[in-house]
């Protein structure tokens, strides 16, 4: 038996439910709405899917069972838990380091992830004043230009979306995570189904049908490949402790492989909705599906002007992205907010507080590097590029890799057996692809991000 609490301090999930609706919630994200659709439009639609849910099933799907099983083993906070595990396995205690730069790397991202949601919730507002109506691209681009270029309204929307996610944070794993992930993610499908319902209606949904699950791997390069892998691992929020820190509060005799895999169908159903939401008002106004990362807030802004209902349904598609932004927020703290209170014996709302307002802070440099300090350069790019190759090429995949590297390599076979809780037979699958292939796939992610391999 471990020799770690079996209970967390911060308490537990109430359900499995209530730990898959989180969990879901931390995957899914800007990634989901605003990214995938565009990367599937850059990299040929049909194939790029295929290439991808292959990616998912045998390079993301058993690190995010790893990462679970070693949170729920730990019953601690990354940092904390990564020591107690290296202890238990005989393993050095520099392992610890990784639960540190999952923490960090939560903490960074969320400074310029905030930011970024703070775009979608000023969207909200600007759909519902009507906004986009009868604007054709060169003046939907000129209003998204002049927005970014406005220092002062982008902090005080950063500044909101920061509110919003301490507002759960500080409210504790089931009044706070629980609650609101139980109400936010129905919500989010419920609108996602709304908005497909309405690309039903636009008489292009065949056609976006098509683009979508017609592979055509003439279309399909090998940086597509590249591009699949990394925004599968990438999907599912692995290595930044996020994962590791709701697995701690996952009840005892919850199954751990049953409730990944229910995870990762839903956060692949939310971007393939997305799609199929997006892509029938984009072929329906005559737009690019490749349009690239304008493609939300420049591109479908045009169809949202000139469609019948464009003001509800503008409206509804920014709700979504917002709900989506703020459930993956809330999980990117937690692991910084849960070793304070462990560390410190700080409440809750003071640890809560007290990150949300730095995180804040370093998000006015992301603010800047859209306007004033667009220029300041450093390794050729702006803070807010920086901030986001250091933990997207470098860190989260890093991460990853250690904890596979951890959960195969240094820990026992017997503790991670019994953690699992697997049959023999998929007990060996797991374990054969989190120890050769899931690393392989990885570490072409990293190098590739890094610039070493085309």
């Amino acid at each position: 038996m471990p020799s770690t609490p079996r209970e967390s301090i911060h308490g537990q999930w109430s359900s499995r439910l209530a730990f898959v609706l989180a969990a879901t919630g931390a995957a899914v994200g800007l990634g989901n709405i605003w990214k995938f659709p565009y990367i599937m439009g850059q990299n040929g639609g049909g194939a790029f899917v295929l290439v991808y849910l292959a990616c998912i099933l045998l390079v993301a799907t058993p690190i995010l069972i790893t990462e679970i099983m070693l949170g729920r083993r730990a019953r601690r906070s990354p940092v904390h838990g990564m020591q107690a595990l290296a202890r238990e396995e005989g393993a050095p205690a520099a392992w610890s380091l990784l639960g540190w730069m999952g923490v960090i790397a939560g903490f960074l991202i969320l400074s310029y992830y905030s930011v970024i949601m703070g775009w979608a919730i000023a969207y909200v507002e600007r759909a519902l004043a009507g906004s986009f109506t009868g604007l054709e691209g060169p003046a939907i681009k000129a209003m998204f230009q002049s927005f970014t270029a406005n220092p002062l309204e982008l902090l005080f929307w950063h500044t909101i979306a920061m509110l919003f996610t301490m507002l759960v944070v500080v409210r504790g794993v089931r009044a706070g995570l629980e609650a609101f992930t139980t109400l936010l993610m129905p919500l989010l499908f419920i609108i996602l189904l709304i908005l497909v319902g309405y690309g039903l209606s636009t008489g292009h949904f065949a056609e976006a049908l098509a683009f979508m699950f017609t592979p055509n791997f003439s279309k399909l390069s090998a940086s597509a490949v590249v591009v699949a892998m990394g925004h599968a691992f990438f999907t599912l929020s692995i290595g930044m402790g996020t994962i590791m820190a709701y697995g701690s509060y996952m009840p005892e005799r919850t199954s751990i492989a049953r409730t990944a895999l229910i995870i990762v169908a839903a956060d692949t159903l939310v971007a393939l909705l997305a799609g199929m939401a997006i892509y029938p008002i984009v072929f329906a106004n005559g737009l690019e599906p490749s349009a690239g990362p304008g493609l939300v807030f420049q591109t479908l802004p045009i169809a949202f002007g000139q469609m019948s209902f464009g003001v509800v349904f503008g409206a509804l598609f920014f709700v979504a992205l917002v709900l989506a932004a703020w459930t993956s927020s809330i999980s990117m703290i937690e692991p910084a907010v849960a070793y304070l209170v462990e560390s410190r014996g700080w409440s809750r709302a003071r640890a809560g507080t007290l990150l949300g307002f730095a995180a804040w802070a370093l998000g006015i440099l992301t603010v800047l590097s859209f306007n004033h300090w667009a220029e300041v350069r450093l390794f050729g790019k702006n803070f807010f590029e920086l901030l986001d190759f250091l933990t997207s090429n470098i860190m989260l995949p890093l991460g990853g890799l250690l904890l596979a590297v951890f959960a195969t390599w240094v820990m026992r076979r017997a503790s991670s057996f019994e953690e699992l809780g697997l049959p023999a037979a998929a007990y060996v699958l797991w374990r054969v692809l989190t120890r050769y292939v899931a690393p392989l796939g990885i570490l072409v992610v990293l190098l590739h991000g890094l610039g070493l391999l085309g």
